[in-house]
């Protein structure tokens, strides 16, 4: 057995991708093992639901590093391999094979995964989640011209595979519970520019409506098609796509005993319960010191960024995660980017520069007249100066927010 120092992380998608590609950075030249249960090397969700899904980027371009990358930094990647338990008092954990192997140091980049539909035919060929690169080859292929498409939810990857089912020449029904899509998310005001986008855009969507029941084709009783309405109506589909939301994959941190509250939780320094374990990326419930309170963020750039800092506490260097939420979205001719964090009782203002109708605005949401939150519809290279108004927590007039001729780099005055 080596003495050498191994680093192990569990999760091969980009926050653990990132990570032992920081570790090799930050300059840590023992053994790093990558271990991932999917067959492929690590690779980018957002392309899954906008450019791969839609036509626009090819399928090489999910991915995080070359093939030949992990072998020039000396990147121990086992794919097709599940870690099923993590041996805290040995530093070792153990893979579905039954093999162990010993860690120093532990990362944990489990991600989550897709909710499923809880109703009677949910499991029937011809139902698709969205949340793997062989879930989005197989809806990509499925999303014919003309084919009859329901998205049951109308969140962010619901709204993003009905823009790119309608890219492709489907007919397409979108079905929300709420009084509008996204509506808990951006409020009433900013969620109806996505009702208002989807629906100039040919999508038949349809609010404060519940999916009873998946219902078979009638000669196969193995094959979805159709949605049944909790008021009785049945929608045919030749496609239905489900999109709920997901759930953090904590299995593993929860059977050896790590502290678990909606994802792992850990401090500011991605630190869990155990000072050899991290966890970075969408399982990860991390205390944010400019927030003052954990937050776990479900968006690319926590995976992007996160792992960094991490590779840093492993190492035992001084690093700590304070960067604002971030997430993006690409529908039709719509590109929009959003930062910061509100609630839908954390804010009591919202003001907006520009132009709603004409989908070119920034939306701001306010909170005792400070900026918490903001997004940005197809107005561009304003996301610093918006970050650092949030993080100055100065009040602002809401006059002056919303008047485009005032450069937002001036309502920083400290």
């Amino acid at each position: 057995m080596t003495d050498e120092p191994t680093f192990a992380i569990v999760g091969a998608g980009l926050a653990g991708a990132k990570a032992a590609e920081a570790l090799r950075t930050e300059g840590f030249a023992g053994r790093i093992v990558l271990l991932g249960a999917e067959p492929h090397r690590p690779y980018e969700r957002p392309p899954l639901s906008k450019g791969y899904l839609q036509g626009s980027a090819a399928r090489d371009t999910v991915y995080v590093h070359p093939p030949e990358w992990y072998g020039d930094h000396r990147i121990d990647l086992r794919l097709d391999t599940a870690v099923t338990a993590v041996d805290r008092r040995a530093h070792e954990i153990v893979t579905a094979d039954g093999n162990r192997e010993r860690y120093d140091k532990l990362l944990l980049a489990t991600g989550a995964a897709p909710r499923r539909l809880p109703v009677s035919g949910a499991d029937l060929a011809g139902v698709h989640y969205l949340r793997s690169l062989d879930d989005s080859d197989q809806l990509k292929a499925a999303l014919r011209p003309g084919a009859r498409v329901v998205i049951i939810g109308g969140g962010w990857i619901g709204l993003e595979t009905a823009a790119a089912a309608r890219a492709a020449g489907c007919e397409v029904t979108v079905l929300e519970q709420g009084e509008l899509p996204l509506l808990r998310v951006l409020g009433p005001r900013v969620a109806q520019v996505f009702a208002d986008l989807h629906t100039d855009n040919g999508v038949d969507l349809r609010c404060g409506v519940t999916a009873a029941a998946i219902r078979p084709v009638g000669t196969d009783p193995t094959i979805a098609g159709g949605v049944q309405l909790a008021g009785g109506t049945t929608l045919d589909a030749d496609v239905i796509v489900v999109g709920i939301g997901v759930t953090p994959n904590v299995e593993l941190a929860r059977s050896c005993r790590l502290n678990v509250d909606n994802g792992i939780l850990v401090n500011r320094h991605l630190l869990t319960s155990d000072d050899d374990i991290c966890a970075a990326g969408d399982v990860a419930n991390a205390y944010h010191p400019l927030l003052c309170r954990q937050l776990r963020v479900e968006h690319w750039a926590n995976a992007l960024h996160q792992p960094a800092v991490a590779a840093k506490i492993m190492l035992g260097k001084p690093a700590t995660y304070d960067r604002l939420p971030y997430f993006f979205t690409d529908q039709y001719d719509l590109g929009m980017e959003y930062t910061g964090y509100t609630q839908p009782d954390g804010h009591d203002q919202v003001v907006i520069r520009g132009d709603l109708h004409a989908r070119e605005f920034i939306a701001f949401w306010l909170h005792d007249q400070r900026v918490v939150a903001a997004m940005n519809v197809n107005i561009w290279d304003v996301i610093e100066p918006i970050q650092e108004l949030i993080r100055s927590g100065e009040r602002v007039d809401a006059a002056t927010l919303a008047d485009p001729d005032v450069p937002l780099g001036e309502l920083v005055t400290s």
